[in-house]
């Protein structure tokens, strides 16, 4: 039964030290005519310098026949249609107007199948035009500061975006290490491999890009133009940033850190991340609303991602295109109902009720109105006064002229009297108090808003100086983690050293021991020859059974048994005698052995010792030597286990030193959110008090026209002005 054929393996690609052996020989391991015989970039050790990734190694060229230097690929790994997907890619790129692209950006490249020879097999590379540019993480250690670069910088990112989605390209690895940023600040794109071109449609893709730039849902086999969509996000907003706050980029970017502001932990569990909640929190809207755009986009497939391109208005000039980030309101400027508030404070000021119209006040009456039986008496009485006075001046002149004015005074009087019984009087009067006593009731306008301006003033300046305390705080706790990083690491340093100099040591340390282990098998050998040598079986010349029998009892029985002898006079007889030295070290004196045997006996034992040394072992048995370097190798595993230990120690000071901080920023950003509550709160009341002081301002206005009004008509109901009404009416 037929099965079918066994699916082909697929081919093994050699490794970059394969590559870089073999190029130390381009002459021979080229064919292309530019790479023949081309120098490569050497390293100290006068290798060829590989820059490897994933899937290939990149060496740099120069050409021996024309200068050009070229960036050369070579594979690591099968890349499913490799041959197809480049030619389709360059086929794409090589028909993009460069006058409609915004940068430079397309670099050219050439595949070449079957370019290199490694070993007896031949392997494509690709030949790409080299690039004098930095990294864009790079470029930003440099220039973060340079808030205008950096924001011009975002723009031509955003710009580079637009021309990829109009041509229907996504280049599937969009992250610091493939955007490289030239002399004139425009960007360079390298690293086509994962690269989605229309006519590619169908294929699925080579790689899931760099995991700090990438959606948390983006799968195996997602490929397609809407690859590139929510890093771009992640990277246009970083820029953004960057521009708005420099202190951002010391803050929440780490040194050599595969990313520039936020990682995959932060799209992956949004609420956790210290780095977001930074981010959301910074008052520049601009930072928070990309940072809650990347939030929002991190949960949506990637299907449905807006393209920059799109959400981001759009301004460019032929010389540099610029991008503007606004705001789109969604309402009318002027929310309704929220006492004339523009829309954008709707639910950052209390919604305030429109303020209650202005109860006029209590209107004084303008002048006197609807004469009265009193009116008319006074009236009537001034004309009756009038006449009687004149009657009695004329009849009798010769009378006081007090007693001719008593009817004038008495019709002044009862005029007075009149006129201050009008109601119209009295309607004044508690007109004019009470509008008094609402205008006293007020609060003074200008100290208000004197009050007012002063407690802004003061609430801003303790904002400024908390929204600067909470960088510096931040910027704080980061020091103080990259010392302690650095402490860390010098300890490590420090300890592996000194278990390193021990593992270097080992071989000394093994040849010692061997001697030694040599020495005292040899040693023993010669003392137990020694000690087999009994002095009564072979005795020296000149000792014979008494002495032998004499030294025994002196606990010299064999050539072990002493050392040697020492010459001593005898003082009685001024002659020289010996006595004998035991290994002990203590001397002995034997009688009847004089100088002359105890030199016989000492010739006797060097015999005996220069025989025994004779025949010593030469050398340790297979057995006594592998126990001697088994014991070595388990003092080396001992040394390696301290290594490690000394690793998993450094390693675990990183963690908790990353735990202190992630704390530390944890509890800054509740504190500063807090803070922040409050002082949205305070403004609130700001508000509250700006709205009402307009409307205190505008009643004391209104009450002191009203008290100004009521004394001028107070002033129309004079005296005089009643005197007219009595006979005028009005």
């Amino acid at each position: 039964m037929n099965v079918g054929s066994p699916a082909a393996p697929q081919r093994q690609f050699p490794s970059g030290a394969a590559y870089a052996e073999a190029l130390q020989h381009t002459q021979l391991c080229f064919r292309h005519p530019e790479l023949k015989g081309a120098r490569p970039e050497l390293t100290k050790l006068g290798l060829p310098r590989a820059i490897s990734g994933a899937f290939a190694s990149v060496f740099s060229l120069t050409s021996a026949t024309s200068g050009q230097r070229y960036a050369v690929k070579c594979f690591t790994r099968h890349v499913p249609d490799q041959e197809r997907r480049y030619q389709a890619i360059s086929t794409r790129l090589a028909g993009l107007d460069s006058a409609q692209l915004s940068q430079p950006w397309n670099l050219g490249f050439e595949y070449l199948p079957d370019a290199i020879a490694v070993g007896t097999e031949r392997y494509p590379v690709l030949k790409m035009d080299w690039i004098e540019a930095t990294t864009l993480s790079a470029w930003l250690d440099d220039n973060h500061t340079d808030r205008f670069a950096v924001d011009r910088l975002a723009d031509r990112f955003e710009a580079l975006t637009h021309d990829l989605s109009k041509h229907e390209i996504a280049h599937g690895d969009l992250q610091h290490g493939n955007l490289l940023v030239a002399g004139d600040d425009t960007f360079r794109l390298v690293d086509y491999d994962g690269m989605y071109v229309p006519a590619l449609a169908g294929l699925g893709g080579t790689e899931r890009g760099h995991r700090n730039y990438q959606s948390p849902l983006r799968g195996n086999d997602d490929f397609g133009a809407t690859l590139d969509r929510f890093s771009a996000w992640v990277i246009f907003m970083s820029l953004k940033a960057v521009a708005a706050d420099p202190a951002l980029w010391n803050r929440l970017h780490e040194p050599s850190g595969e990313f520039l502001l936020l990682t995959e932990e932060d799209f992956k569990n949004p609420s956790g991340s210290t780095g977001l909640r930074t981010l959301l929190a910074h008052p520049d809207r601009t930072v928070s609303g990309l940072a809650d755009q990347v939030r929002s986009l991190a949960v949506q497939s990637l299907d449905r991602l807006p393209p920059l391109a799109q959400v981001v208005p759009k301004q460019r000039t032929s010389a540099a295109p610029t991008t503007s980030v606004s705001v789109v309101p969604t309402a009318s400027a002027t929310a309704p109902g929220t006492g004339g508030l523009p829309g954008w404070m709707t639910g950052h000021v209390p919604t305030q009720a429109a303020p209650p119209p202005a109860v006029p006040p209590t209107t004084s009456p303008d002048g006197f109105h609807t004469r009265t039986l009193l009116d008319v008496v006074t009236a009537a009485l001034w004309p009756l006064a009038l006449a009687v006075t004149v009657l009695m001046v004329v009849t009798g002149f010769l009378a006081p002229l007090i007693a001719a004015g008593s009817p004038l005074v008495l019709a002044t009087a009862l005029t007075a009297l009149a006129r201050s019984r009008r109601v119209e009087r009295a309607q004044s009067r508690a007109a004019l108090a009470t509008l008094t006593d609402e205008l006293a009731q007020l609060d003074n306008p200008v100290k208000a808003a004197e009050k007012l301006r002063k407690d802004r003033a003061k609430f801003d300046a303790a904002e400024a100086d908390r929204n600067t305390a909470y960088p510096r705080a931040q910027d704080k706790l980061k020091a103080q983690y990259h010392a302690e990083l650095k402490e860390a690491e010098k300890r490590k340093v420090r300890k592996q050293r000194d278990v390193d100099k021990k593992i270097d040591g080992l071989s000394e340390e093994l040849r010692k021991a061997l001697a030694k282990a040599l020495t005292d098998k040899q040693s023993a050998y010669v003392r137990d020859q020694l000690g087999r040598r009994l002095i009564s079986q072979s005795p020296p010349h000149g000792i014979g059974r008494t002495l032998a029998a004499r030294l025994a009892a002196a606990g010299i029985r064999t050539a072990a048994d002493f050392t040697g002898y020492r010459s001593v006079q005898n003082s009685p007889y001024n002659a020289t005698g010996a006595v004998l030295v035991l290994p002990s070290g203590r001397v002995v004196n034997v009688h009847g052995i004089g100088e002359a045997k105890a030199i016989a006996l000492d010739v006797w034992r060097k015999a005996v010792y220069a025989n025994a040394v004779a025949r010593q072992p030469a050398a340790l048995s297979t057995a006594e030597r592998q126990s001697i370097e088994q014991g070595m190798m388990r003092r080396r595993a001992q040394l390696v286990d301290q290594r490690k230990a000394v690793e998993a120690e450094a390693d675990n000071a990183r963690v908790q030193a990353r735990k202190r901080l992630d704390e530390g920023q944890e509890r800054l950003t509740r504190e500063n959110a807090s803070a922040a509550d409050r002082a949205r709160q305070q403004r609130q009341e700001f508000s509250r008090r700006t709205v009402a002081l307009q409307q205190n301002s505008t009643l004391h206005g209104t009450l002191s026209t009203a008290v100004d009004a009521a004394k001028l008509r107070q002033r129309g109901l004079s005296y005089t002005r009643y005197m007219r009404f009595l006979y005028v009416g009005r």
